[in-house]
């Protein structure tokens, strides 16, 4: 094992010399939405072989969901790949430039990454994806899906490979480790770091908090999604039970759903039984502190201190009275992940404060927090989330996977 990964840093840092023009990475790329278009009979019949090992394992009802692939799911797929190619590419952009008294004339330029690591669970679409994203940026991918979806995963990764072959280009561009061992998930962060220039973690909080604490390679990523929805004191009552119920039920197994709602107190009479209401109707388990359990007609779980920091990714929410904006945003900040927070108000300088002062990385405005994801901000698909301080911040696609460097010219300038 240890030889096979070490073989495959070596053939990434090589493959990642290769520089090619953008003309020749969108022909890769259409090959590849081709070869996948060609080939959904295989594809689908390999994705069997992984619900069928997934139902065998009693693998959880909602993780067999995010591994089915058929033809719908296919289709999604290639149109991500698409956008992607319509997509400008991010290096060798001229970021900024300016010339000194002295004579320097510097220039900050775009750059690729180099290898980037990506460890990931259940969703075989994040091959595809990443695959596409990490080679249009200019660079080189290692794959390490989970064994839930290796079957999938491996067909997926093998049509890119197969790609880059009838191009002419170096096959490693991207590889995918066909070891199903844990232990790889181990040696690829604490022994591969000359060959590893970033690692990536897409998956459950267990993955994400081992690579957290066990890489020695810089990760970018995000732990848990607890996202908030604050309804103030000057919400309308109709935008926010739609935008409450689309952020909570619409799909309540990603990092982006709501799993907090707050209420300011003078609404939770007026709008706030009614949002609730509207959520228990369609099956959401309500959990409230005693403001919201005295004010709403329904009986409802207590809320404790610990509700406020769960990811329920379910169809349960904890719902919070707040006195006013400052104890709305004093609570995110506190119990939030920085990941994505809301703010349903028709008060445009309240709109604004809550804003500037959330930390979240994806700050919002009468907005469903379910936006939170790279295709929806317009970048083709992403590689995940990151909550970091540091960016990049927020959906990682295209544009955030690269770096940059500085040029610099001059006529002979020396430094007194």
């Amino acid at each position: 094992m240890k030889n096979l990964l070490i073989r495959i840093g070596k053939k990434s840092k090589k493959a990642f010399i290769n520089k090619l023009s953008s003309k020749k990475k969108d022909k890769v790329l259409k090959n590849y939405y081709h070869l996948i278009d060609k080939n959904r009979k295989l594809i689908i019949n390999e994705n069997k072989k992984d619900i069928k090992n997934a139902i065998k394992k009693r693998i959880k009802e909602n993780l067999i969901k995010r591994l089915i692939l058929d033809d719908k799911k296919i289709s999604n797929i290639i149109s991500s790949i698409k956008k992607i190619i319509k997509l400008k590419d991010p290096t060798n952009v001229t970021l900024e430039k300016w010339k000194r008294p002295n004579g320097l004339n510097i220039s900050k330029i775009s750059i690729p990454i180099g290898v980037i690591g990506v460890i990931y669970e259940s969703r075989p679409n994040v091959t595809s994806d990443v695959a596409s994203l990490c080679f249009k940026s200019g660079n080189t991918v290692i794959l390490r899906g989970g064994s839930e979806g290796f079957y999938s995963n491996y067909i997926l990764s093998k049509l890119f490979r197969k790609s880059l072959q009838k191009n002419g280009l170096d096959e490693n561009f991207v590889q995918f480790i066909n070891i199903k061992n844990r232990k790889v998930v181990d040696f690829m962060l604490t022994k591969m770091n000359k060959f590893i220039d970033v690692i990536i973690p897409r998956g459950g909080k267990n993955l994400v908090k081992k690579v957290q604490d066990l890489s020695t390679i810089p990760t970018i990523g995000h732990l848990e999604g607890v996202c908030h929805s604050y309804v103030d004191k000057d919400a309308n009552l109709k935008i926010a039970t739609k935008i409450i119920h689309n952020a909570k039920l619409r799909n309540t197994a990603i990092c982006g759903a709501t799993e907090t709602i707050l209420l300011h107190e003078k609404i939770i009479k007026k709008i706030g039984n009614q949002i609730l209401k509207n959520l228990e109707k369609s099956g959401c388990k309500i959990i409230g502190d005693n403001k919201i359990r005295r004010a709403y007609s329904q009986k409802i779980k207590k809320a404790s201190v610990r509700d406020w920091s769960k990811e329920y990714l379910a169809p349960i929410v904890s719902v919070k009275s707040v006195r006013n904006l400052d104890e709305a945003i004093q609570h995110v900040n506190r119990y939030g992940t920085m990941h994505t927070d809301c703010i349903i108000t028709q008060n445009k300088k309240s709109a604004k404060k809550f804003l500037d002062e959330v930390k979240s990385s994806i700050a919002m405005h009468n907005t469903s927090t379910q936006f939170a994801d790279g295709g929806e901000f317009g970048f083709g698909g992403e590689v995940g989330i990151s909550t970091n301080t540091l960016p990049p911040r927020g959906p990682v696609g295209l544009n955030q996977l690269v770096s940059y460097k500085y040029k610099i010219t001059s006529k002979g300038v020396v430094r007194k």
